[in-house]
């Protein structure tokens, strides 16, 4: 039986090609057993995450110094809120406060989402050759998203804890007090990297890795069900598209027709629906590899008006230990700390970041066939 239109073929050296809206055969070539596409993936999943992180970095400082706050007593937290977080942070550091961290931030997303966008689309890929599938199953696609969010998180967690550290540290101008801890405060993105690698080593760089392993659940979730809400949304050609398909013979596969993908204004639509549905389920986890990432001797502010006050701080060591102290200690909500912010910035940040990809994508050249596919 003759493959459907779009689904891929074996050429005589086992490689599959795609037929086009023509009916010529285009060849994908490989390097590796990865197609020459590759770096299509790698620049729209580059340039989504840069511009979401630019965009929205302000809310990810404010969820981040939330989700540390592990006082009992709300009223004497140095962040009463988000509102009252926005307010404090410009009172006290002004407009540098809120893109404190932004360096790491934009290289760690913009890495993350170039790799993700590139392992993603490969593993999708090797699955359909394996399988012989048009279009994959939901456990294949949560399979593809886990396999590509392993390879992210080995790779980038160090980045993730220099970002997070220089988010918690303060801005004061050289003329104000004096840090009144002895921490040498970091100067930057680079000198942070050098410090905790010279001090704590290779383990102080992979601290939190074991939540960051867990959120790989997070991808997995999100892009499954970003993946059925497309096939959902995606529909018939029409007269409008201007691409509607010469008639053709033969077997019945071949009459059926090639699916239009959706606009890249919906893609951002789904975007924001699966990314909240993924975070409402890991949340939690993101709490508890905050606080394993921030810098142990780090101020830690008990009430707001003594916000550089030093007190003990508690240890988080491990995934497991630290989510019994949270719960323990603060309860449920406790694990949730930040979701107000969080939700803020991520919602707009997936829709963003799916729109961008989509449409760079597209203008780097993506086939009809493919894009229908995936």
């Amino acid at each position: 039986m003759a493959p459907a239109p779009g689904a891929p073929s074996r050429t005589s050296s086992g490689v599959p090609s795609t037929s086009g809206a023509s009916g010529t055969v285009t060849t994908v070539s490989r390097v590796g057993g990865m197609e020459t596409r590759w770096w299509r993936d790698a620049t729209s999943g580059a340039a989504a995450g840069m511009v979401s992180v630019l965009a929205l970095h302000p809310l990810d400082v404010i969820k981040t110094r939330l989700q540390v706050q592990d006082g009992v007593d709300r009223r004497a937290a140095a962040y009463r809120g988000t509102v009252h977080a926005f307010r404090t942070v410009a009172r006290q550091e002004g407009a540098r406060g809120f893109y404190a961290g932004v360096v790491p931030a934009v290289v760690g997303s913009t890495v993350s989402w170039g790799v993700y966008f590139t392992c993603y689309n490969n593993a999708k890929a090797r699955y359909r050759r394996a399988h012989d599938l048009e279009h994959l199953p939901s456990h294949l696609h949560l399979a593809s998203a886990a396999e590509a969010g392993l390879v992210v998180s080995l790779a980038t967690n160090p980045i993730w804890v220099v970002k997070t550290r220089l988010q918690l540290q303060k801005q004061r101008d050289a003329s104000a007090t004096p840090n009144p801890t002895n921490v040498k405060p970091y100067r930057g993105f680079a000198d942070a990297l050098a410090q905790i690698a010279r001090t704590e080593g290779i383990a102080g760089l992979y601290k939190g890795l074991g939540p960051s392993v867990f959120l790989v659940s997070h991808g997995a979730l999100q892009f499954a069900a970003y993946e059925r809400l497309r096939l959902w949304r995606a529909r018939t050609p029409s007269a409008e598209d201007g691409r509607l398909e010469r008639p053709r013979t033969g077997s019945a596969d071949l009459d059926a027709p090639r699916l239009v993908p959706p606009s890249a204004f919906e893609c951002a639509w789904l975007g924001v629906a699966s990314k909240l549905f993924a975070s409402t389920v890991t949340y939690p986890s993101q709490v508890i590899r905050a606080r394993m990432q921030q810098r142990r001797e780090t101020e830690t502010p008990s009430d707001a008006k003594a916000p550089f006050r030093k007190r003990a701080p508690v240890v988080y060591d491990g995934f497991l230990r630290s989510l019994r102290d949270i719960v323990r200690r603060e309860g449920a909500s406790g694990l949730y700390k930040g979701m107000v912010p969080n939700v803020l910035r991520t919602l707009p940040s997936s829709g963003v970041t799916f729109m961008v990809y989509e449409s760079v994508r597209s203008f780097l050249g993506e086939e009809d066939e493919e894009a229908a596919r995936r």
